[in-house]
């Protein structure tokens, strides 16, 4: 019997044509279609082809059919996305991971905590001034279940917004009794329906951190595989111990995850290989390369698993978050 023919678009779906690295602005090299000397065609152009399209959509369905993450066994997980070092990809990946953790069947919040509101620009959720936001939640003026607003990309994603309110909230909390306390006494105990809250915490060391930190039981900590990834960490790691010490006994550095991992350059290759000597198991084996997508995506209010789920970037992520989800099993057997 002679097998039905499959059109082009959908090759890459039923022939398991693999899906091609990802694309970046700079121009490919291809060969001329007149047979001549190869030319060059620009990304909008690639981005147009059969194969791309087949791409996107085999890597769609990839993402929609990956077997269900399990629930977190012992509860929802709570954890604070923290790294004072600015540019490391903290809401790049605060959003991605709770994303593609959503599309895999889990109940995810993100608590944005970063007066610049990029996770909640990611997200696709308003974060004008004035809009209800975790200043209000804060400063204890709303609930919890006041602020929080369904993200238009997933069913089980919601966020908590963050607006420009909030540059001056941590001014604000100092005048107050438990300012560090203010977050957990916010939001403790009202977590029944959600297996994963993530909070993302701005690029500083200040109250609104140390908010996060006190409110979590875990943290994520992204870092660059760049030349100062390692500089101010010992930093974070000390302010992470006091906290334990004396605010949250609770807290524990759960997961570190490698950015921004160019494979070309040995210095990335010599970062990997120090953190994975200092963190040992709490290094992901998954890595987020360099990807132009994921820096791409925001600007449409999307994760870079919406905007473009063949990308490198996109299936780095999902990986990573399936990663985080099937360790909590590991570890509790």
């Amino acid at each position: 019997m002679t097998e039905p023919e499959v059109s082009p678009p959908l090759a890459g779906l039923a022939g398991g044509v693999p899906t091609p690295p990802d694309v970046s602005r700079e121009t490919l090299a291809v060969g001329d279609p007149a047979g001549g000397a190869p030319g060059e065609t620009s990304f909008e152009d690639w981005a147009d082809t059969p194969l791309a399209a087949a791409s996107r959509q085999a890597a769609s369905l990839r993402h929609a059919t990956a077997p269900p993450l399990p629930r977190p066994p012992n509860g929802c997980r709570v954890i604070a996305v923290a790294n004072q070092k600015g540019g490391v990809g903290k809401t790049t990946t605060t959003v991605n991971v709770a994303a593609a953790l959503a599309m895999q069947g889990l109940s995810v919040l993100v608590v944005d905590l970063d007066p610049q509101g990029n996770a909640s620009t990611a997200l696709g959720v308003d974060h004008q001034a004035g809009t209800p936001s975790s200043y209000q939640l804060l400063l204890g003026e709303m609930a919890l279940d006041q602020v929080v607003v369904q993200s238009r990309n997933h069913q089980g994603l919601s966020v908590v917004p963050a607006t420009i309110d909030l540059a001056g909230a941590e001014i604000e909390l100092v005048s107050l009794t438990s300012r560090e306390h203010r977050l957990a006494q916010e939001i403790r105990g009202k977590f029944a329906q959600y297996d994963y809250v993530f909070v993302d915490c701005p690029p500083s060391l200040g109250l609104l951190t140390v908010n996060a930190l006190v409110a979590a039981r875990e943290v994520l900590i992204p870092i660059q595989c760049e030349y100062y990834a390692l500089e101010g960490l010992a930093q974070l790691l000390g302010n992470i111990e006091l906290i334990r010490s004396g605010l949250n006994p609770e807290l524990l550095v759960s997961t570190v995850l490698l950015t921004m991992y160019d494979k070309r350059t040995r210095l990335a290759d010599d970062v990997s290989t120090e953190v994975r000597a200092h963190f040992g198991d709490s290094v992901l084996e998954t890595v987020i390369p360099r990807n132009v997508k994921v820096a791409e995506a925001p600007g449409y209010g999307q994760s870079v698993l919406d905007y473009d789920p063949g990308s490198q970037g996109a299936q780095c992520y999902f990986e990573a978050a399936r990663e985080i989800a099937l360790r909590a099993h590991r570890e509790e057997r």
